[in-house]
């Protein structure tokens, strides 16, 4: 066999043993043997640099890096799916699809809801042209050479009937396997792991120098089209086996129901083999077969009708205690803490929970040693929910909250009538590292790069013994801390001046005043205008603030009453810290109104939707009522926004929000 034969010849094997491995999960061949077949391709290749072309498997190692990605504006628009979490809301769904069809009995095609990053393919007469992330739906980020390192995208389609432009939208993921091997070398070499797949793909996708992104073992399947000319399908079934022929990745695992009883039916084999997939999910998409049904249904604001997630419950699993202790906060409050077993749940590994503390530890009866259930869904704190008693075997050792600080050794004492053990400590390390920390928050001064080991090791170095000592910091003096080099240090001195120009309510919110939260310090902020008045204010004075009770006044006084205490504002201030007084609120169309905001916000943060609203007279609630005026739905929206929907609530999408800012 002459070498072109023998090249093709290799091509086509490694591409098939891909194939099996991305997409099929049904290697034939070990990881040894694979490389095998690579290393003989990429022997004959340098033997014969002019049969070496665009799409061989040896040429996925990524090019020169970028300087940053290029925006690409989608042909048409990449929807998000809305999420259903019960048999009632599924119900509701189908109906709702029945009564506009004028039909009971409705086909769907249900796929598993992979946990990785939404992406769209390009492809021109055949071949692959142009890569980009969802973004905002309509406006994503350019991955190209990035996605050309992918070893199941396939560079040109299969089949003499290429349309002449195919847009074609999936999912970039990490499987489970890929992902334990690959945090296992990263380990061996010494390099931090990564936390969960999910994450880990969407950072490596997003890489700028796409020889980074080569070394990352990603895998894509396909699932939707968008724009197609010279293609038409009549049902989603016909689109995905189109898509399989000309050789794209898409999941195997699928499912044809008919009407809300097939959907469940699927939705429980689905459930039931959920961890014996190679890869993460955390639910099942419902879509009409129909296209027509579809182009029927349509679609609101940047959800289809015709479409929605049915997300899995949350996920409780067992592991065991292994040690209870306890950490010190800004406050002094000791909070018992379960260090785990490490185990895998809701996309990331757990290894340890808040017991909250004395009394909770005591209700739920937590032991060290004890075998619990743990559970965790979505970005919610993991909790344990409860003690598996019929695992004791008597060796379990009961929690006792410690008398003396484990920090500084100040003695612990315990809040008349309440459940916080405290720290005694005026000078205890942990306090003022929990103070550190908190007045870092995006919500307070914001200051960007300043993590817990990097607070820890400020502190233990003498370097910070009060916030206002963060200002008097150079990029020489944290250069001698470890793991600490010039650009880092440099980045972090600048994000440090940065925050001198700040809120008079985020500076209220960074000391870290006990009860007192961003809504008590935007209250005081309006009250007061300025530190000083505050600082001076008497009890009577502060109840007079809006929302301010006596408790509240009470620990404000207390504070300002602490030499030490005014002498760290003081500092503060001296240093060049600048809170601005709240500026007056603009009349508009949220002056008077309760807002309630859910999902993802795509143009701003939820804190600076938040800031804005407030700015415009308007309240911010963390649930829906009757009281409610507006819903602002971003993407993901789950069940406040079907409660709004149930109460009548105004729902704006985040366009029609900017359009009102």
């Amino acid at each position: 066999m002459d070498a072109a034969a023998r090249i093709k010849s290799l091509r086509d094997e490694i591409a098939r043993h891909n194939h099996r491995y991305y997409t099929l999960d049904a290697p034939e061949i070990s990881d040894a043997s694979y490389d095998k077949l690579m290393n003989e391709l990429s022997a004959l290749e340098r033997e014969n640099p002019a049969l070496v072309t665009p799409d061989s498997p040896t040429q996925r190692v990524g090019g020169a890096p970028l300087e940053k990605f290029t925006k690409v504006t989608h042909r048409q628009q990449m929807l998000s799916l809305a999420n259903v979490f019960d048999d009632a809301e599924l119900t509701e769904f189908d109906q709702r699809i029945a009564e506009k069809l004028g039909t009971a009995a409705i086909d769907y095609v249900c796929e598993p809801k992979m946990d990785g990053l939404a992406i769209e393919l390009v492809y021109e007469e055949g071949r692959f042209v142009q890569g980009s992330t969802r973004g905002d739906g309509t406006i994503g980020e350019d991955v190209t050479a990035n996605l050309r390192t992918l070893r199941n995208l396939p560079l040109e389609l299969k089949g003499p009937k290429a349309p002449r432009l195919l847009e074609v939208r999936g999912e970039v993921f990490i499987r489970k396997a890929d992902f334990v091997k690959m945090n296992e070398a990263r380990e061996k070499a010494g390099e931090p792991t990564f936390v969960n797949p999910r994450n880990c793909a969407a950072g490596s996708l997003r890489q700028l120098d796409p020889k980074l992104t080569a070394q990352r073992p990603l895998s894509v399947y396909v699932y939707e089209v968008g724009v197609m000319e010279g293609l038409e399908f009549a049902t989603h079934v016909e689109k995905l086996k189109w898509l399989e022929a000309a050789g794209l990745p898409v999941n195997p695992r699928r499912y044809l129901a008919r009407g809300v009883e097939g959907i469940r039916e699927a939705y429980g084999k689905l459930l039931a083999d959920r961890h014996g997939l190679p890869y993460e999910i955390d639910g099942l998409v419902v879509k009409t077969d129909s296209e027509d049904a579809r182009k029927r249904m349509g679609q609101v604001s940047k959800s289809p009708r015709w479409a929605v997630a049915y997300k899995f419950p949350p996920e409780e699993v067992e592991t065991q205690v292994e040690k209870i202790d306890v950490q010190v906060g800004r406050t002094g409050a000791l909070t018992p803490v379960a260090y785990l077993k490490p185990v895998f749940v809701g996309g990331v590994t757990v290894s340890r929970a808040t017991l909250h503390n004395e009394d909770e530890v005591a209700r739920k009866d937590v032991r060290e040693g004890d075998w619990v259930f743990l559970r965790r869904a979505g970005d919610v704190i993991p909790e344990i929910v409860k003690v598996i008693d019929s695992r004791r075997t008597g060796d379990e050792k009961k929690f006792v909250m410690p008398s003396a600080c484990p920090v500084c050794g100040a003695k612990v004492q315990r809040e008349e009538g309440g459940a916080i053990a405290r720290c005694t400590g005026d000078s205890c390390p942990a306090q003022l590292a929990g103070g550190i920390r908190h007045a870092a928050t995006r919500t307070a001064l914001d200051i960007d790069g300043l993590g817990d080991k990097l607070v820890e090791q400020l502190i233990l170095h003498g370097a910070v013994k009060r916030i206002a000592d963060l200002y008097a910091l150079t990029a020489e003096k944290l250069m001698t801390l470890e793991r600490m080099g010039e650009k880092s240090a440099q980045n972090l001195v600048e994000a440090i001046a940065r925050s001198k120009q700040t809120t008079l309510r985020r500076f209220i919110y960074a000391l870290g005043i006990p009860q007192v939260g961003e809504a008590t310090a935007k209250a005081l902020a309006e009250h007061f205008m300025a530190p000083a008045p505050l600082m001076d204010a008497s009890q009577e004075q502060l109840q007079a603030v809006k929302d301010v009770g006596p408790e509240v006044a009470g620990e404000l006084h207390a504070y300002f009453a602490e030499p030490k205490n005014r002498e760290g504002v003081q500092a503060l201030l001296e240093a060049g810290v600048d809170p601005a007084p709240p500026e007056k609120t603009a009349a508009g169309p949220f002056s008077g109104k309760t807002l309630v905001i859910t999902g993802t916000l795509t143009k701003m943060s939820r804190d600076q939707a938040k800031e804005e609203i407030e700015r415009r007279g308007g309240k911010v609630s963390g649930s829906v009522s009757k009281k409610t005026d507006f819903l602002v739905a971003g993407e993901d929206a789950g069940s406040k926004l079907a409660k709004a929907k149930e109460l009548g609530v105004k729902v704006l999408d985040e366009q029609q929000f900017q359009a009102l800012l």
